[in-house]
């Protein structure tokens, strides 16, 4: 395993009860950092708990409710933050034409609205250290669009247009922000796209699986471990 050489510094990450921010928490905890972990499934963080009693901190709430980020910042207090990974589950899988007002509404406050308003109430403590790493984890989307997905298709684009201007403001002050777009991962993101098509085209869910796959250079479909690692 490559040392990071984050022993002894503490991070945020969102989503972290299972898929992506389960496993980038993982990595971070046996590279000897400290985690904040934050997710709606209790359970499951206990889990995480449970392998690193000394090293996690659990925060249980759904991210785009304004007490859980609350929470967030009350478990941190004063202490000092080297960075948080930006995560949480996707809008569903719709068409243009299949989607209300509502649906739209409900994209913005998922994908893009808590992590502004996270990442606002963050920032001074970066700037104050000069440094921090801000990250955050969205969808190949914010590069080209995927079918019956255009929530996301378009949230996300918002989150990394406001992601690169954040750059380029923070930059001189020892703050790097970035965004990472993963491809097809096992993931329950990623589920959800496959029930879509078999619905539209009235296939099997693993028949829908296997016609993605045989659309992958790769001809495989990710692990979250690895887009971590």
């Amino acid at each position: 395993m490559i040392d990071l050489k984050i022993g002894g510094q503490l991070f945020i990450v969102t989503g972290a009860s299972s898929g992506f921010g389960n496993a980038v928490a993982r990595l971070l905890l046996d590279n000897g950092a400290g985690v904040i972990a934050v997710a709606r499934r209790e359970d499951k963080l206990r889990e995480l708990a449970a392998g690193h009693p000394e090293s996690v901190e659990t925060v249980c709430g759904n991210v785009t409710d304004d007490d859980t980020l609350a929470a967030v910042l009350k478990q941190l207090g004063d202490r000092e933050l080297s960075g948080i990974f930006i995560n949480a589950g996707g809008p569903p899988a719709m068409s243009f034409e299949e989607t209300g007002m509502e649906h739209w509404d409900e994209a913005y406050k998922l994908i893009l609205r808590w992590k502004v308003q996270l990442v606002k109430s963050l920032l001074p403590r970066f700037q104050k250290k000069q440094y921090g790493r801000i990250l955050f984890s969205e969808s190949s989307t914010v590069k080209q669009p995927i079918e019956n997905l255009v929530l996301s298709n378009s949230l996300r684009m918002a989150v990394a247009g406001a992601a690169k201007t954040l750059a380029l403001e923070v930059a001189s002050e020892g703050i790097t922000v970035n965004l990472i777009g993963p491809g097809y991962h096992n993931t329950s993101a990623v589920d959800r796209l496959f029930r879509k098509k078999s619905e539209l085209e009235g296939i099997s869910f693993e028949e829908a699986r296997k016609q993605t796959i045989s659309g992958i250079p790769l001809g495989k479909i990710g692990d979250p471990d690895d887009f971590a690692t």
